[in-house]
């Protein structure tokens, strides 16, 4: 079958991937989804399509990964990586980093290229050194605001970033960044972000045992409408603290669930040293969910009220202890 379609996660490692695929194999459709709805098999996806960032489905026609995670959910199917079309190699810090060097091996490929997915490799495993590296508003950062921005609804979003991948497929950053439309949402961004910060400094707590503050907690379960906040922005409230821990309701369809919601990553306060924290893994031995081992995320069922408040309880209490032991620590989750 040919190849017609590209299926990619909606973030900027994501759109990049996408856009070297377009580049490379000529397709111009493109469907942007999550890992959840893929593992659920809520997106149909065929041998006619390339898939990006995402964990593997039924059938593809090529695949591009580097979750530590889905080479697990592989092996579990009883399935080799090396059987299917495309790569997988979780030991690179984006999935753009697997694309383009795929690609490269029988063909050249434009010389920006690889400032792109050098900025997909920072972002994404968000590989800061310091704050003020972090805040730098580089050509990448300025794309990855414009995405985070509030769109007009979700007709606008995809439009967007249908355009956002053609953009960064046949022109270098500095340039696309520069674009009107992908300047003004970076803008409206950076005036959100504002009101993000104010709200996470009402909101940030830490566990009892948690006397050092390592973790901040942001914990939403309580509201009734899911706040729009981003949680590295909790870093600028909290310095000390070496990850950040986000609890919340997952909704579906507008409705409030009892299911939780998790999420959470580690400080640059610990890149490039050693420290033995992964985040992924952690997610894996609670098996709630999946990521890097600087983020990652998960959801934990829960058919009533009392049985989230539990699970949530049971849940802080294996985070910390894991992290306090390390992932690969005695004990498995409770």
């Amino acid at each position: 079958m040919e190849l017609d379609r590209i299926v990619t996660h909606g973030d900027f490692d994501g759109v990049v991937s996408a856009a070297i695929c377009s580049r490379v194999l000529g397709i111009d459709r493109f469907f942007f989804t999550g890992p959840s709805m893929i593992e659920r098999s809520e997106v149909s996806v065929t041998a006619g399509d390339v898939v990006c960032d995402l964990p593997y489905p039924l059938e593809c026609g090529l695949w591009f990964d580097h979750h530590p995670g889905n080479r697990e959910a592989l092996a579990l199917r009883g399935i080799d990586p090396l059987s299917i079309p495309g790569r997988l190699d979780d030991a690179k810090p984006s999935c753009a980093r697997v694309v383009l060097e795929y690609f490269s091996r029988d063909r050249e490929l434009p010389p920006y290229f690889a400032a792109t997915v050098a900025e997909a490799d920072t972002i994404d495993s968000f590989d800061y050194r310091s704050v003020e590296e972090w805040r730098r508003e580089t050509p990448g950062k300025l794309v990855d605001m414009s995405m985070k921005a509030r769109h007009a609804g979700r007709r606008d979003e995809t439009d967007y970033l249908n355009d956002l991948v053609r953009l960064v497929r046949d022109r270098p950053l500095e340039e696309v960044a520069g674009e009107a439309d992908v300047a003004a949402r970076a803008a409206g961004y950076r005036d959100e972000e504002r009101r993000m910060i104010e709200f996470i400094e009402t909101s940030v707590s830490y566990l009892p045992q948690d006397s050092a503050r390592e973790i901040a907690l942001l914990d939403f379960t309580g509201h009734s409408r899911p706040p729009r906040v981003h949680k590295n922005l909790a870093y600028l409230v909290a310095p000390q603290s070496l990850a950040v821990l986000v609890l919340g309701a997952v909704f579906r369809g507008g409705r409030k669930t009892n299911d939780l919601s998790v999420s959470m990553s580690l400080s640059m306060n610990l890149n490039r040293r050693e420290h033995g924290k992964d985040i992924g893994e952690i997610m894996r031995r609670l098996n709630i969910g999946d990521g890097h081992a600087g983020a990652a995320a998960g959801a934990v069922r829960s058919d009533t009220k009392d049985a989230m408040l539990r699970a949530k309880k049971r849940l802080l209490a294996d985070i910390w202890r894991l992290w306090v032991e390390g992932p690969r620590g005695a004990g498995g989750a409770a």
